[in-house]
């Protein structure tokens, strides 16, 4: 069913307890927009105060899991990026950076099933998950220097935490393009299949057994154990977007940006 939350973000729930999340935005290449982000982070805090909800499934419709920001329709607003850039002294995050992290923060398993293009804010979403399930033709890319900008929606983090620092400077370095079945051998993609959400079921099944409190306490130890300074990471990651933002909008206009739907990142 379409979520109230917002126009392009459905969520579908199955009879399992199992809640789909889905990108709803197929002629951009579901590329995020400033209210889909708003809307991430509600639909997420919203799931979360559901105890019927057992576990997540992030996916897109049409013909990608998301082809990132829309940077052009973003561009329109510099007052709303604004508001969305400034962080929550209680979370630590800003708007950008929770539409990720707040599937970290859900107290159930969450899965990305990617397809298509997973690049820029796309791919920092789909690592925002604690799974991710891909095809094997999928491009996934962080693509944030192809635009002088820089991952800063909790990338830097989650692309260090799968891949290691070296690989992770590579990719966001360089910014190329890698297939699903590379992002399966770097570590990005946890299964890659014809099918993701199937997959995605796939690793869900066995957690559906377990008693739910053990999951999120599991879910809770790595979040806060794994590595440690997530605000200090995600402030860096502002400061130096700030910079880089004010810097392109003196360059650019919204009509010079490429993009083949979208001008996305």
């Amino acid at each position: 069913m379409p979520s109230p939350l917002t126009p392009h973000v459905r969520v579908v729930r199955r009879p399992d307890g199992v809640a789909h999340v889905v990108l709803d935005r197929p002629d951009k290449l579901n590329a995020l927009t400033l209210e889909m982000l708003d809307g991430l982070v509600r639909t997420a805090r919203a799931l979360g105060r559901d105890d019927t909800v057992r576990a997540v499934v992030l996916t897109g419709d049409g013909d990608a899991f998301c082809a990132g920001l829309d940077l052009r329709a973003a561009l329109r607003d510099p007052v709303g990026i604004g508001h969305r850039f400034l962080p929550r002294p209680w979370r630590g995050t800003n708007v950008f950076q929770e539409a990720c992290w707040a599937w970290r923060r859900l107290p159930v398993p969450v899965v990305a099933a990617v397809h298509g293009h997973c690049l820029g804010a796309g791919i920092q979403l789909a690592l925002g998950a604690d799974l991710r399930t891909t095809t094997p033709d999928a491009s996934w890319s962080v693509r944030e220097v192809r635009w002088g900008l820089v991952p800063d929606m909790t990338g830097m983090r989650s692309l260090a935490e799968l891949v290691g620092l070296d690989t992770a400077k590579e990719l966001t370095l360089t910014g190329r393009t890698v297939t699903g079945t590379e992002a399966g051998d770097l570590g990005l993609a946890t299964r890659v299949g014809a099918d993701p959400v199937t997959l995605a079921h796939e690793l869900i099944a066995p957690m559906l057994e377990h008693d739910p409190r053990a999951l999120a306490v599991a879910k809770r130890l790595f979040r806060h154990t794994w590595t440690s300074g997530e605000r200090a990471t995600f402030a860096r990651e502002r400061r130096a977007q700030v910079g880089l933002l004010r810097r392109l909008a003196t360059r650019r206009t919204g009509d010079d940006l490429p993009g083949r739907r979208a001008a996305t990142r």
